[in-house]
């Protein structure tokens, strides 16, 4: 028995080849993001067309994956908004990273002036620490609101842990 398979836990499963077709738990695992905000993700970014097989089985194809990637790295890592990067991947440039970037949490007075807050916007139910999320599309009902802000307040959480564990 040779010192690396001592060393090394037997792997799960054998190690797709880079061209191969990959699951909603394969690229979940591969991204650390949770299945459902790839879901998520495939309602607001439609260049994210995963195939979908009998009884909705996503498989991603590798420029999915690539894109996946992106999506997660601007978001977490660069601070975009879902808008800001909606409108980066559809212009192709960077021009719109200050407008799409949420404020800097260094400034609270913006926070605390009701001059600089519109009047037409509700202030978001999450604490100030947060991006203020913009107003839930018109049409949905008090549960599909909730699950909005739910899924929100969770994509803020997991962009502070994957801040803090990058620190």
């Amino acid at each position: 028995m040779d010192e690396t398979s001592a060393n090394d836990p037997a792997p799960s499963r054998a190690r797709k080849s880079p061209s191969a077709f990959r699951t909603i738990s394969e690229v979940a695992t591969d991204l650390d993001v949770p299945q459902h905000v790839l879901r998520f993700w495939e309602t607001k970014f439609p260049q994210l067309k995963p195939l979908k097989r009998g009884g909705g089985r996503r498989y991603y194809r590798p420029e999915d994956v690539l894109l996946l990637q992106r999506v997660r790295d601007l978001l977490y890592r660069d601070g975009y908004t879902i808008k800001g990067v909606q409108r980066l991947l559809r212009d192709g440039t960077r021009d719109t990273k200050e407008e799409a970037k949420p404020a800097a949490p260094s400034m609270p007075e913006s926070v605390e002036t009701e001059d600089t807050t519109h009047k037409d916007v509700e202030p978001p139910a999450a604490p100030v620490f947060e991006p203020a999320a913009p107003p839930a599309p018109a049409g949905l009902s008090t549960a599909q609101r909730e699950e909005l802000e739910a899924i929100r307040a969770e994509l803020v959480a997991l962009r502070d842990h994957l801040k803090n564990a990058a620190a």
